[in-house]
């Protein structure tokens, strides 16, 4: 998960040592020495994630990160702020001008990278919704809405000692949220999203908490993490946000803990105002997810939505791989195009009927669907056609994937009913490669237009087969 970071600090040492550090995990790095470089670079480069030194010449961090944050071109980007060790003052000074994080010196390199990791798998995963939203709007199924941050339902899971003391530490501090005390063995215990059991007061907490709070350990070591683990895993909470909360050498731990998933860590004394400004922001970001989550299921469901198999139609498909390009010209990503056909379909239906050739579909397109990426588009395009479009993807990759999907099909046969023996299909699938370089392979029609002619290829050798395009391959 390749990425562009910034690097603002004064001390040459310092961007060197963070350079190499990042450069070593693939990251695309550029500095600055200051404030003002900083936010122009910012706007020009457009980088995924900032590392900004609190203490620079010409202006603190606090204020660079306020000035990131009210530009529309800087405002979406992550900032994790470097703070001294001992300056308590700097660290809740940077939550407050709206840092995602902050990093103390000196650094853990493992907990970095950490770090790192989870703010830009944070970032794809929004920026995915957000593009497949605003596919929707220019379609004219949606207005953009505004995120309204209701009180947020928090969940503090510790041993009793410690949940009472957070609880009393929020209150303090007037906070807004509604904050219950939970027991180890009722955080897991909250039903599906949508089913009956949800209104139901469960523990302490009448409904699903938007925010969990878990110490590390619990009552036993790393017991915390095991329990965040199994939230994530969980339909009911697996979009829910989650705060660590580590003892201050629990360096491994906070390294676990961000790569299973958790939103945000606190280490070390507790102290109530880091915690409430890490629910609160926490918060708004869980609210706008949930919100463009949302919009994107609900409205595309009945109107971009192909009503038999439930995958994307093909007004979606062709509309939302023109935004897949155009990610692919600012990224420089190259991304992979696929049309598949359920090789001699016609012969199903003729022989058992439309009723089972529409299950057959439903099965296919259940395992393209299962067997994809969250950010990669599946659709059904008319018949038993099928388009697949795998952004930031190389050739290789492409090559698996494609391999797997025919394998797929191939291997298992279609259970279509007790009356109907087991029904064989396979698929024959043409491959096209975009953005690689400039020309036809850089446009939707071109790409579409490769695949397609990659799949008749496919269907000349023989069917079931992958074909890439000459010109891609």
């Amino acid at each position: 998960m390749a990425g562009r970071i910034l690097i603002v600090d004064d001390v040459a040492t310092n961007r060197i040592m963070l350079k190499v550090r990042l450069t070593g995990a693939c990251y695309d790095v550029v500095q600055a020495d200051s404030g003002r470089d900083a936010l122009m670079i910012a706007r020009l480069e457009r980088p995924n994630l900032i590392l900004l030194n609190h203490d620079l010449p010409d202006m603190n961090g606090a204020s660079v990160c306020e000035a990131l944050c009210k530009d529309p071109m800087t405002r979406g980007i992550p900032v994790v702020m470097t703070v001294a060790q001992t300056d308590k003052d700097a660290r809740i000074t940077a939550l407050r001008a709206g840092a995602e994080d902050y990093l103390t010196k000196p650094f853990d390199e493992m907990t970095l990278l950490a770090r790192v990791r989870s703010l830009l798998r944070a970032r794809e995963t929004e920026n995915e919704l957000r593009m497949r939203d605003d596919t929707s709007r220019e379609l004219g199924f949606a207005e953009a809405t505004p995120v309204f941050v209701n009180p947020a339902i928090v969940a503090l899971v510790g041993d009793n000692r410690d949940s009472i003391a957070w609880k009393a530490g929020l209150g303090a501090l007037g906070h807004h949220h509604r904050v219950n005390v939970v027991a180890q063995e009722d955080a897991l215990a909250w039903p599906a999203p949508g089913s009956p059991a949800e209104t139901t007061a469960v523990g302490t907490a009448a409904q699903t908490p938007d925010i969990f709070v878990i110490s590390g350990d619990l009552n036993n070591p790393d017991e915390g993490l095991r329990l965040l683990s199994e939230l994530r895993s969980r339909p009911a909470t697996r979009h829910a946000g989650i705060i660590m909360a580590l003892r201050q050498d629990a360096a491994q731990q906070a390294v676990i803990a961000l790569d299973l998933g958790a939103n945000d860590l606190m280490s070390g004394a507790f102290d109530a105002e880091e915690l409430k400004l890490r629910i609160d922001a926490l918060a708004v970001r869980k609210r706008r997810s949930d919100q463009l989550r949302n919009s994107v299921r609900d409205r595309l469901r009945q109107a971009m939505q192909d009503p038999l198999t439930s995958l994307y139609n093909r007004r979606y498909a062709f509309t939302h791989l023109a935004r897949i390009s155009d990610h692919s010209r600012n990224s420089g990503n190259s991304f992979a195009v696929m049309m598949l056909d359920i090789d001699r379909f016609k012969q199903v239906n003729d022989t058992w009927g439309h009723q089972i050739g529409d299950q057959v579909l439903c099965a296919v397109a259940k395992r393209l669907q299962e067997n994809m990426r969250d950010v990669d588009l599946v659709a059904r395009i008319g018949g038993e056609e099928f388009l697949v479009a795998m952004p930031d993807t190389d050739i290789e990759q492409a090559r698996r994937a494609a391999e797997r999907l025919r394998s797929l099909v191939e291997e298992v046969p279609v259970l279509a009913g007790p009356d109907v023996p087991p029904i064989h299909v396979t698929l024959s699938i043409g491959v096209s490669m975009g953005g690689q370089c400039e020309g036809e392979n850089t446009h939707p029609e071109g790409l579409l237009k490769q695949a397609d002619m990659a799949l008749y290829a496919s269907k000349n050798q023989g069917r079931n087969t992958v074909s890439f395009n000459l010109s891609a391959a």
